[in-house]
């Protein structure tokens, strides 16, 4: 239970603090209310997207310093951003004027107890070490034609730090989660404690080193520890899902026996494990802390229900949701799901939905574009740059700011021609290519080409081609200088990094009113009227390197749900028949979870969209289906068109059986391509561009006989 009244808090009344609590609670919901009124010492708040979990957490420190169960001076806020610690701060001087709450980040606070701790003890503050990876390539060897090294060696060290491992500890634990390091696992060890000891010899500390530092002094002064808990007493963390081990170690040395304990999160949007968080911590709060009670935040106050039903949709395909969100606004349009015949033509189709959605009156901030990789990026900002709609990448997504591009980019100034840079560029990206989808992801052997060569645009057995996350954005730089070269064939190479950066980094800074891009990660805790989602293929949604793991698949799908829901009002849905690697096109395959999300527009439309009558619906979907009928049998004989299109009166009735629209069960690109095709059993149905083991098990049976009428 919550401590009784903190003789503290006089002060705070002698100024003239209004001690009234009831006026906290106006406008709250009732699970609000209880959230924040809950007399628990320890309290886990699952809030989901858009339930107003800031509100509860700051209405509960504001409630409990009304009620005199909390000092505001001995409270301890932590949250994940700078930004966030603000708004929280400039929230409660809204509800408690003139009261002050001590928060910020786990890397802020520990980085002000060190200080403090040196002070009181004369220590001279070591330096801090805010950018590793300078200092860590000195370190790291070189090695031929791999510019990512050093970045990848970095990414297993900070993999480490985020689970309180020491270098002595990486190979073991490395080879316990499977992890595929660019060195052996003692080397990578020995390069970690060799940066380690010259850290320490330069008098240098990483964030890291910060939250580490923080909990050894508190775990080795008992006395010290006394005082930092009686310092702060009352500790609220947001975004509890997304704690790491070190973070959580620091937090239990923050908490002393009289302390109490209040944590905010939302497991459907736990989507940093591979950064480190460890969503368990939220998960089993009870077991980590015994006796502690649990309120949960469903109703929805952002999204319409028609964005919801889609983004409920997908969270559904994986384990039962913890907190299934239900919505409280009024009725919207039905999201939309549009196929397009690459990635250029994607980009162009929503830079001109954004120019044509914008409004007088309403900032065109309203709108964003929302993507899976860095890389996906540059199409969208040159469509836009090339359409007028003002916009910008948001945060760390502008492509040119990553170092592996820069590295890129450098190599292109120091090689003798932009062709040669280029070729170089491509071998790189090739290197890093892992085989294509579906091949045994254990399989040692050569990366797959193109069968018209390596430099030569095509498929691969006509399967997305899997690649490395920092490979794709170099192989982005690949793709925009042959699309350079094509526009200026005597171009040089400081020609074409004069057009690159015009292309993509002036119009990305525009400042003011724009349309923000940013990727799905990036996306969290933000939105926006109207969204549209871009990539969402086999391979981009869920990510190539996730299809083997289940606990990274789950990851996705929450990964997904987070971009959906970043939607108040309308949301599209988009993805590309083929699309470019560098040098490489390859076809695509729509996301798994398009599926439900077209299952339930179809199935759902007419009760979900209260706002559009039944029969403008029909006359739509009809009208749709008369446009794809006209342009469906192109280049088809007249066998196949007649194959062609018993296959469209078998799917009419296999949609109005189910009740979802008849591009559910297949589009006509399928169709026409079984239809040209002709396969003989199920191995030749799932060489089919867009055709899945879940479709051939559900259907093969009724294709396959059709197809043998016909023969």
């Amino acid at each position: 239970m919550l401590p009784e009244p903190d003789p503290g808090f006089e002060q705070e009344l002698e100024q003239g603090f209004d001690p009234g609590a009831s006026r906290l609670l106006a406008g709250l919901n009732e699970h609000q209310v209880r959230a924040v009124t809950h007399p628990a010492s320890h309290l886990r708040v699952l809030a989901g997207a858009g339930t107003g979990k800031t509100r509860v957490l700051t209405h509960r420190i504001a409630h409990r310093s009304a009620a005199l169960t909390l000092s505001t001076e001995r409270t301890l806020a932590v949250t994940f951003t700078r930004k966030a610690a603000g708004e929280l701060r400039d929230r409660l001087q809204r509800l408690l004027p003139g009261s002050f709450v001590h928060a910020g980040t786990f890397h802020a606070i520990a980085y002000a107890q060190l200080r403090q701790r040196w002070e009181e003890r004369g220590v001279r503050a070591p330096d801090l070490l805010d950018r590793k990876l300078g200092f860590l390539a000195r370190i790291v060897p070189r090695r031929a034609g791999d510019s990512t090294l050093v970045l990848d060696v970095l990414a297993e060290i900070e993999w480490a730090s985020a689970r309180a491992l020491e270098p002595a500890d990486y190979a073991a634990a490395a080879a316990r989660a499977h992890r595929r390091p660019p060195l052996d696992p003692e080397r990578i060890a020995g390069i970690w404690q060799d940066f380690t000891d010259r850290k320490r010899q330069r008098r240098l500390v990483d964030f890291d080193d910060l939250l580490r530092l923080a909990a050894r002094d508190l775990a080795a002064d008992p006395e010290y520890a006394a005082a930092r808990h009686w310092r702060f007493r009352h500790l609220f963390v947001d975004e509890f899902q997304d704690v790491n081990p070190l973070q959580f170690q620091l937090l239990r040395r923050w908490l002393g026996n009289g302390s109490d304990l209040c944590v905010v999160g939302d497991p459907n949007q736990a989507i940093y494990a591979w950064n480190g968080a460890d969503a368990g911590y939220l998960d089993r709060f009870d077991e980590h802390f015994p006796g502690a009670e649990s309120v949960t935040l469903a109703d929805n106050y952002r999204s319409t229900p028609q964005v919801l039903a889609a983004a409920n949709a997908v969270l559904a395909q994986g384990a039962r949701p913890v907190v299934q969100l239900v919505a409280h606004r009024p009725p919207g349009p039905l999201p939309t799901i549009r196929d397009h015949d690459d990635e250029r033509a994607e980009a162009a189709a929503i830079a001109r939905a954004l120019r044509d959605g914008h409004r007088p009156g309403v900032p065109w901030s309203q709108q964003a574009v929302i993507v899976r990789t860095n890389a996906q990026t540059a199409a969208i900002t040159e469509a836009c740059g090339a359409a007028g709609v003002p916009h910008r990448v948001r945060g760390a997504g502008n492509l040119l700011e990553f170092p592996e591009v820069r590295d890129a980019l450098d190599a292109v100034r120091r090689s003798p021609s932009l062709d040669v840079a280029l070729a170089d560029l491509a071998a790189d990206v090739r290197r890093r290519t892992r085989r294509p989808l579906g091949d045994d992801p254990d399989a040692v052997g050569e990366p797959a080409v193109p069968p018209g060569g390596a430099d030569e645009p095509a498929t691969v057995d006509d399967t997305p081609i899997a690649i490395d996350d920092r490979a794709a954005n170099v192989a982005e730089v690949v793709r925009l200088g042959h699309e350079y070269r094509a526009l200026d064939p005597t171009g040089d190479t400081g020609g074409f990094l004069a057009w690159l950066t015009s292309t993509l980094r002036n119009e990305d800074t525009a400042g003011g009113d724009a349309v923000e891009i940013v990727t799905f990660h990036a996306a969290k805790g933000l939105e926006w009227s109207v969204v549209h989602v871009a990539g969402l293929e086999e391979g981009l949604v869920p990510i190539h390197h996730a299809k083997d793991d289940p606990a990274a698949v789950d990851e996705e799908r929450r990964l997904l749900y987070v971009a959906l829901t970043r939607a108040r009002e309308v949301l599209h849905c988009h993805w590309a028949r083929r699309r470019t690697f560098g040098t490489r096109a390859s076809r695509r395959n729509p996301s798994p979870w398009l599926d439900p999300i077209a299952a339930t527009l179809g199935s759902g439309g007419r009760e979900l969209d209260r706002g559009q009558s039944a029969a403008r619906a029909a006359t739509a979907r009809s009208a749709g289906r008369r446009r794809r009928g006209a342009t469906a049998t192109n280049g088809l004989e007249a066998p196949e068109r007649e194959l062609f299109e018993h296959l469209r009166t078998w799917r009419r009735e296999q949609a109005r059986a189910a009740d979802v629209p008849a591009f559910v069960i297949f589009n006509d690109a399928v169709l026409e391509e079984v239809a040209r095709r002709r396969p003989g059993n199920r191995g030749d149905l799932l060489d089919v561009p867009g055709i899945g083991p879940v479709k051939v098990e559900r259907f093969g049976d009724d294709l396959l006989r059709i197809v043998a009428s016909h023969r």
